[in-house]
């Protein structure tokens, strides 16, 4: 008895559009060179402002890159490594207070203060973190609210240190022997401040995208899975923690010597709720998003502020809500949404036709 033989056919796979192809190294680097392209442009147009821009305007961009600089160590705290923190500014005041006394006992030379307030920072941010890191949701953030509410009150009660309510003064920021000309103090002020905001920026930009930097977005999405894999999400917490503490500082150190005037509240809950809703605004977990958010805050507050008899803090509140509402990724999901038709686009050229074309 004879049975009926079916042929088997082997088709190769389909290399159709179907197919998801590699894109060539010539795209690659093309997409990487179009994507370095708006921050190169930025940065010269940064650079440039003090030329075009008045003594105003120059100092509330001044501002917005301090505080831009402080919201993105929040966001690499917050954002990357999902630690929402009500007590961040502990770390700015810490660093803007070494800042001052350096300046004033020591040497106020840029960058000597601005790097003892990173350090003094990231050295408080070790002292406290190893207790807060080991806390999780709502207890994290009473902890951290904690530090910040303990720091702003030892600034008000230590007055023969800090001056208490009234404040410590900071001399002005000088390099070398000489200060700054006053024909030209405001200007060199602003590229002496964004110098050290583009190096720290650049810093956690590398943090972030970093095999570390990969790993705190595993822990924040799921630390079960994380630790089942064979790491340790306490010591990458306490790790990015403290970085955070010590760009915080470092921001509170350009603070001091950019207003020249560091007081309790510049360590208190107030900085830090409002830059976590520079956060919100920007688009948490980019990084350059929480600077757009801080740059509203700022011009909102400082530029329009005395314009708006008080109620600067009313528009704040409706901007705020409709940015909830019509923004709910923050400034940077509207870039997020501008990339993905042309990501789609990458992805649907097949080599030979990108060659063909």
């Amino acid at each position: 008895m004879s049975a009926t033989a079916h042929p088997t056919t082997d088709v190769p796979p389909s290399t159709g559009s179907t197919a998801v192809p590699a894109s060539p190294p010539s795209s690659s680097r093309r997409r990487g060179l179009l994507g370095a392209l708006p921050p190169a442009v930025v940065l010269v147009v940064l650079a440039f402002v003090p030329f075009f821009l008045a003594e105003d305007p120059t100092n509330i961009l001044t501002r917005i890159l301090v505080f831009g600089l402080f919201a993105v160590s929040l966001d690499l705290l917050v954002g990357i490594t999902g630690l929402p923190s009500l007590g961040h500014a502990a770390y700015f005041g810490v660093g803007a207070y070494t800042a001052a006394l350096v300046a004033d006992h020591w040497t106020p030379s840029a960058p000597t203060p601005v790097l003892m307030a990173a350090a003094a920072g990231a050295v408080a941010a070790v002292l406290t973190g190893w207790l807060a890191v080991r806390s999780h949701g709502v207890f994290f953030l009473m902890l951290t609210l904690a530090i910040g509410e303990i720091t702003s009150q030892l600034a008000l009660q230590l007055d023969d240190v800090t001056g208490g309510s009234n404040g410590m003064s900071v001399p002005s920021v000088r390099f070398g022997s000489e200060p700054f000309d006053a024909d030209f103090r405001i200007a060199y002020t602003y590229w002496y401040v964004l110098v050290v905001f583009v190096i720290a920026f650049a810093a956690m930009w590398l943090i972030a995208r970093s095999p570390f930097g990969l790993a705190l977005r595993g822990i924040r999405d799921n630390e079960g899975r994380m630790r089942s894999l064979g790491y340790t999400p306490f010591r990458y917490k306490y790790v990015a923690y403290v970085l955070a503490g010590g760009f915080a500082g470092l921001a509170g150190g350009l603070f001091a010597q950019v207003n020249r005037l560091v007081s309790p509240v510049d360590a208190g809950f107030a900085l830090s709720a409002i830059t976590l809703l520079a956060l919100v605004l920007g688009g948490a977990g980019t990084l350059w998003g929480p600077v757009l958010g801080m740059a509203v805050v700022v011009i909102v507050r400082d530029y329009y502020g005395p314009d708006l008899n008080g109620h600067g803090p009313l528009v704040l509140g409706i901007v705020f809500v409709i940015a909830v509402y019509v923004l709910p990724r923050g400034f940077a999901g509207i870039a997020g949404l501008l990339r993905t038709p042309r990501r789609r686009r990458d992805r649907s050229i097949v080599p030979g036709e990108e060659r063909a074309a």
